[in-house]
């Protein structure tokens, strides 16, 4: 196996980051905020906590991220009636203009990322890149030690 393999798949998921926030930034908006905005489209309603792992920040870091958006009209709190301490985000009806702008800046990016590639190498890459993430997913079993 390619030693380096690893290592391809984080640097591209780097140059994909960088592509990315490259381009919402020309409309104005940060990656971790047009990011934020396209996951509370895809889970409306979960907290915030929910996000701040799915996102990969610290809990504060979105906490101050949804206070700006708050302030801009963009993301709406609510109140957790299972949990009075937790707080729900959703979208305001102002933020799925917000959506739409970040989906058409980011119009194009998945066709260069597989530019070159013909539909049955995207649809082969598409399995390898799901059975990968599978994998990553599941935790191996505790071993016991083998001292005892």
């Amino acid at each position: 196996m390619d030693k380096n393999l690893g290592w391809l798949m984080v640097d591209n998921a780097r140059l994909l980051r960088r592509a990315f926030d490259e381009r919402v930034r020309a409309i104005g908006i940060t990656g971790p905020q047009a990011r934020l905005l396209l996951a509370l489209e895809r889970s409306p309603g979960e907290n915030q906590a929910f996000h701040a792992e799915l996102l990969e920040v610290e809990p504060i870091t979105l906490c101050r991220m949804v206070d700006r958006m708050e302030e801009s009209g963009l993301v709406e709190r609510r109140n957790d009636p299972r949990d009075r301490r937790a707080r729900l985000l959703f979208l305001t009806p102002r933020a799925a203009g917000e959506a739409a702008r970040i989906r058409d800046a980011l119009s194009g990016l998945l066709d260069q990322m597989v530019d070159g590639l013909d539909e049955g190498e995207q649809a082969a890459f598409s399995r390898i890149l799901h059975r990968v993430s599978a994998n990553l997913s599941t935790t191996p079993e505790m071993q016991e030690p083998a001292h005892g």
